[in-house]
């Protein structure tokens, strides 16, 4: 299983490098006004020998050693000029290799700031006062939600204790616990019962509808797989002989619409999932089933992808997740007790859960879930209900 990129000479290549059908390499960066810039060169390392024909260059790693220096460099200037904006800029420059979709988060807050006034205020007159009442402000004047203003302050929050490290500023003002300011208003993903489950999954599979999406939808349930995990997944991931699946990339659609192969979330995401008959079956019925295309769709060197959209391209998570509001939407719409929210995530934490009621190994369990540290995985025992409890007591009571 390779958990790595390589490049043709089975070298491991870093975050943002890559090498290119014609040989050469690219590094992928963000420079200090919040643009994506690439540089290139017939080399990774200064020990590769120069091609033939080819003007003599550094190699890619040098080039990505000047640019740390130039960005450093810049940071080290009068505290006293910068503004939050600037600040954040900077911040985000020396932010090299990260994912397109924390890129993405980037440019948003820097957006955010170039029209607030808040952005063009000197750091060293933002107050602790100052940053709660600009929080306040966003949630009660803006209207955005409390997730949003927490990916906001997961920005200024790093950039500001920069400053602080930095001697630009004597105490970093975002330094505070989020929910003491403003109310949280996100709704929680809680995991289902067994038998909204059973009667969720019976509802799809009669629907004549919806039924297509069943198999997808029962492995959800059934394996907690990651939704761009589980989109990302190609015909040679599905391991019948073994009946495990092989997890070690995910898919994403960016902004501008373009597909990315990544790693999974966490370094713990790269793992097997065991998958139990009644699993192995859907993944059967999917494979049969699978659209005929022309030309196979071929996306960071992997192809196969089990499941194709109308234009022939994979799923992605916002797919998938429109497919189960409206399942949700035409249930709610035909029985008197609607169900609660059901996502991708709901599949995923439902899983969590029956799995910890049933008593697996937290071990084990996060091994499964691709969980970076077992307080996740742990966290997911406190939904447990009363009568979980008392049937556990009562277990341990027979067995002593």
């Amino acid at each position: 299983m390779s958990e790595k990129r390589r490049d043709r000479k089975n070298r491991i290549l870093r975050y943002g490098e890559s090498q290119r059908t014609d040989g050469r390499y690219r590094f992928s960066y963000i420079d200090v006004n919040g643009n994506k810039k690439e540089i290139y060169s017939w080399r990774l390392d200064h020990n590769d020998p120069f091609p033939q024909d080819k003007r003599k260059d550094l190699s890619l790693r040098e080039k990505e050693k000047q640019i740390e220096q130039d960005m450093f460099n810049q940071m080290v200037s009068n505290g006293g000029n910068y503004t939050v904006l600037s600040l954040v800029e900077k911040y985000v420059s020396l932010k090299t290799g990260v994912r397109r979709n924390t890129e993405t988060g980037y440019k948003t807050v820097i957006n955010l700031l170039k029209k607030d006034p808040f952005g063009k205020e000197r750091i060293d007159k933002i107050k602790l006062s100052d940053a709660k009442a600009w929080l306040i402000k966003l949630q009660k004047i803006d209207g955005k939600g409390y997730s949003s203003i927490h990916s906001i302050r997961g920005v200024l929050r790093p950039a500001f204790q920069m400053a602080e490290n930095d001697n630009l500023i004597r105490k970093n003002p975002f330094q505070f616990e989020l929910v003491t300011v403003i109310v949280n208003d996100s709704v929680t993903r809680e995991a289902i019962t067994p038998k909204q489950q059973r009667e969720y999954l019976k509802f799809v599979k009669e629907d004549k509808h919806f039924c297509k999406y069943y198999d997808g939808i029962y492995i959800l349930f059934n394996t907690g797989l990651r939704i761009s995990e589980f989109c990302g997944l190609t015909i040679s991931d599905i391991d019948f002989e073994k009946k495990r699946i092989n997890v070690d990339h995910q898919i994403i659609r960016a902004s501008d619409m373009e597909y990315i192969i990544q790693p999974p979330k966490t370094e713990k995401g790269i793992r097997y999932v065991p998958m139990t008959d009644e699993v192995a079956d859907c993944f059967r019925r999917i494979i049969d089933k699978r659209k005929k295309v022309k030309v196979e769709p071929f996306i960071g060197g992997y192809t196969g992808f089990l499941f194709l959209d109308k234009n022939s391209m994979p799923t992605v998570a916002l797919h998938w997740e429109k497919y189960m509001q409206h399942i949700k939407e035409k249930y709610d719409r035909i029985y008197r007790i609607p169900l609660p929210l059901i996502t991708p995530h709901v599949c995923r934490h439902t899983f969590c859960s029956n799995m910890a009621k049933k008593g697996m190994n937290p071990k084990l369990l996060q091994y499964i879930m691709g969980h970076s540290d077992i307080s996740v995985t742990l966290n997911t025992y406190t939904h447990v209900q009363i009568e979980d409890a008392e049937k556990e007591l009562k277990r341990l009571s027979i067995i002593s």
